[in-house]
């Protein structure tokens, strides 16, 4: 799975890897993942958002990225910067000539380790070794936001390691509370509004645009060994994983699609009354995220639920529409 490289950033999984030279590699993907998210646009909600607000959505989302990189993506796709002169820290850090499914299983997990651990800086009075850790810290200490979301995104990540399938929908959902409900919540403590109430209307949200993404990636996760339509939806309507592996869906594919996106849409609907509890940028940026959700639900819809031959994509002018609606009717 990873491409050749250098040598090994150590020889064994127990022996070099650990210590100085993880970290090192750790900063070379934080500054990796942090260059390439400042070269992608935000949501258009996102993007007339005053700057302060900007600057500490930026610093989040350069540790959400950063957390997803290290749990999920390639890492080949970081070759290049963690080979680059100065690398991290002043350290050219190498990716391994060849590594096992454990021993990248390994890495992966051992670097998530440790961006937690200097997370828990901020919170412990310390500094934190990555400068991107250091920028977020600025938002943590600015914003309140408490330690538990970042926990929970890089246990879901974790958990990315270890699971490939869900048995059953309410596994599903006790995943997205790790994986998606924690950007809700540090978004709503940014914009100095979590309350108990919009918090749990958040994590409806969440969750949703979650299910939703999965909906919309079947054929994608499924290449990369990842089944997130619960077992035992795909037992009840006869839908193998063979028929997932298929160019177009299937009747029973298209009727279980139908199912899944239907119970998204009902999830997604019960949260988007935050919208109307929240005022000016904050709902502005909110009703961006309910109709991104809304907008991705609709191109499932119009291809006919066949998420197999292409991965339905919605267009930027739904989205503004549905931003539109959703902000005057605060839902």
């Amino acid at each position: 799975m990873v491409e050749a490289g250098e040598t090994a950033v150590g020889e064994t999984a127990e022996g070099a890897t650990a210590g100085a030279d993880g970290m090192a590699v750790t900063g070379a993907i934080s500054l990796a993942v942090a260059a390439k998210a400042s070269g992608e646009n935000f949501p258009v909600a996102l993007r007339v958002l005053p700057r302060s607000v900007r600057a500490h959505l930026s610093a989040f989302y350069g540790f959400a990225r950063l957390v997803d990189d290290i749990g999920d993506e390639p890492l080949p796709a970081l070759a290049s910067a963690l080979r680059s002169p100065g690398g991290a820290n002043g350290v050219s850090p190498r990716i391994p000539r060849e590594m096992s499914a454990e021993e990248e299983r390994a890495t992966r997990l051992r670097l998530l380790d440790e961006l937690e651990a200097d997370v828990a800086k901020i919170y412990d009075g310390g500094e934190p070794d990555l400068p991107a850790m250091r920028v977020l810290g600025e938002t943590v200490r600015a914003c309140g936001i408490p330690f538990q979301p970042f926990r929970d995104l890089v246990q879901a990540n974790r958990q990315d390691q270890q699971v490939t399938h869900y048995a059953t929908y309410e596994q599903l959902v006790r995943y997205c509370e790790l994986s998606a409900n924690p950007v809700g919540a540090v978004v709503l403590h940014i914009f100095g509004a979590a309350t108990p109430e919009r918090l749990a209307m958040s994590d409806k949200v969440c969750t949703a645009l979650q299910l939703i993404e999965h909906w919309q990636d079947v054929a994608e996760d499924l290449a990369n060994g990842r089944v997130y339509l619960p077992q035992e939806d795909l037992r009840a309507r006869g839908v193998t994983e063979e028929d997932l592996a298929r160019p177009t869906a299937s009747v029973a594919v298209i009727n279980l699609m139908g199912f899944e996106t239907d119970r998204a849409t009902r999830l997604l609907d019960e949260g988007a009354p935050l919208a109307g509890t929240l005022n000016g940028w904050a709902r502005l940026a909110v009703s961006g995220y309910i109709a991104g959700g809304r907008a991705a639900i609709a191109s499932i819809v119009n291809s006919g639920y066949d998420v197999l031959r292409k991965t339905p994509r919605p267009g930027k002018a739904a989205t503004l529409a549905g931003l539109v609606s959703c902000y005057v009717k605060g839902r």
